[in-house]
């Protein structure tokens, strides 16, 4: 049988779908649960940081995951990054403080970004350039399950024996999936001298992770100040995560030059867009609205099917482009956000965000596995890591970021109670989404007088 379910790769395309899987659950079933943590902890101020925290530190975990996937291959990065992600669940379920719950966080977020560069290298290197579509649209499909039962179940467990089984049942959960990878790990050489050579440590890249996670970190706790220093250092924040951010990503990525740094670019855009307005759609529902969180995470449900859905689709349509794809699946996004900002805004039944919210879902399956593709596509072996970790930092970044903001604008305009803050988020994310969508030609390197194509031969405009 041939493709990615072969003998060749039979064990490595389910070993690392599972663990795909187990954090897809866990993103899922956290987002919907989150609300009944924060009621319980007394953690209103610290919701954003719950969120924004792990995607900050995640960079640190992409940088090195990154650099010693390269130097040595990706088989260590992997567990330990699994290691380092089921500790910080445990953290998190055994918390009794906010504070301990974020500390939690922390580990997992640092654990699980170092995870997703190692499974990317993991594609790089074991796949053949024609499968990789397939199995990037298996990694998102690997969200329909949980998507299926991951919100519902993780708001039945906030709602009757308690949230921290979220936690302590997503990390038992994590042991199996990676007893699935380890005999497939045969797969994957171990790195040269050469290897090493071509990718030596970088002290620089490392400070830079350390800078960008104190940035967002930062930005995210600027709403617990007053007056004039909530502005202040929010803006200081902006500006240092732009400046550490610039080393991390291919040249002229903030510029958003065609090629590689324009895929860099939509990725964060959207990526940042669709999360802020993903993170306060459930508590808009429970607080609004008064659904109970296993209704609100029907929400989540809907946009994990059609995300997991149209992740498979797009990769048996070969005549289906980057760049349509991209514009397709952006413009989706853009107007599933929309939908749920004037729902906000204008008080809409609550069944018009929830249903709406899955146009978002079939929009990130579009984009998402067109942008995996044309980054390794445009990557050398040597620079697999390197833009790996770009494309992972981007996909943290973009996020971290947009939360924060959009706590500091929450909190500004009044929090839970005020008319207007849900609503100015949903906005937030409907401009950054909207900003992906205008960047969405620009995937293609610059060519004269012809139509561009990436390096695989996926055309790009």
């Amino acid at each position: 049988m041939r493709g990615v379910l072969g003998a060749r790769y039979r064990l490595i395309t389910i070993g690392s779908f599972a663990l795909v899987f187990v954090a897809a659950f866990e993103n899922l079933a956290v987002t919907t649960v989150m609300p009944v943590i924060s009621a319980e902890l007394d953690g209103a101020a610290l919701y954003a940081v719950a969120f924004a925290g792990p995607l900050a530190v995640s960079v640190l975990g992409m940088v090195v995951s990154g650099t010693a996937s390269d130097r040595n291959g990706p088989v260590w990065p992997l567990y330990t990054s699994v290691a380092l992600f089921a500790t910080g669940l445990l953290i998190a379920g055994t918390a009794t403080s906010m504070g301990a719950m974020v500390a939690g966080r922390l580990v997992h977020g640092l654990g699980g970004g170092a995870m997703t560069v190692a499974i990317y290298v993991i594609v790089a290197r074991v796949y053949p350039a024609s499968l990789q579509p397939r199995i990037f649209g298996a990694f998102a499909a690997a969200w329909v399950l949980p998507a299926l039962i991951g919100p519902y179940t993780a708001g039945l467990l906030g709602d009757t024996v308690g949230w921290r089984w979220v936690f302590l049942g997503v990390a038992v959960l994590v042991l199996p999936a990676l007893a699935m990878v380890v005999p497939a790990m045969r797969l994957i050489a171990p790195g040269t001298a050469e290897d090493r050579a071509a990718a030596p440590w970088s002290v620089s890249r490392i400070v830079w992770a350390v800078l960008l996670g104190f940035a967002i970190l930062a930005l995210s706790l600027a709403s617990e100040l007053d007056g004039v220093l909530v502005f202040a250092v929010a803006g200081g924040s902006l500006v240092l995560a732009a400046v550490a951010l610039r080393p991390l990503l291919p040249r002229h990525t903030l510029l958003g030059a065609r090629g590689l740094p324009s895929v860099i670019l939509i990725r964060m855009l959207v990526a940042g867009g669709y999360t802020a307005a993903e993170v306060y759609l459930p508590y808009l529902l429970t607080n609004r609205f008064a659904l109970d969180a296993s209704t609100a995470g029907l929400a989540l449900s809907a946009a994990g099917i059609a995300w997991g859905l149209t992740s498979w689709l797009q990769g048996r349509l070969p005549g289906l482009s980057a760049t349509q794809a991209l514009r397709l699946g952006t413009a989706t996004v853009v107007g599933a956000t929309a939908l749920v900002c004037a729902t906000a805004f204008f008080g809409w039944p609550a069944w018009v965000s929830i249903a709406g919210w899955a146009f978002s879902g079939a929009g990130m399956g579009l984009a998402y596995p067109k942008l995996s593709v044309l980054t390794l596509s445009y990557s050398k072996p040597g620079q697999q890591g390197f833009n790996s970790s770009a494309l992972s930092i981007a996909d943290a970044a973009g996020p971290a970021m947009s939360l924060a903001i959009a706590g500091i604008l929450f909190g500004v305009l009044g929090g839970p109670e005020a008319i207007g803050a849900f609503g100015a988020v949903f906005l937030l994310a409907t401009c950054i989404a909207t900003a992906a969508l205008v960047m969405s030609g620009r995937t293609a390197e610059a060519s004269a007088g012809r139509t561009a194509t990436s390096p695989t031969g996926l055309t790009t405009s």
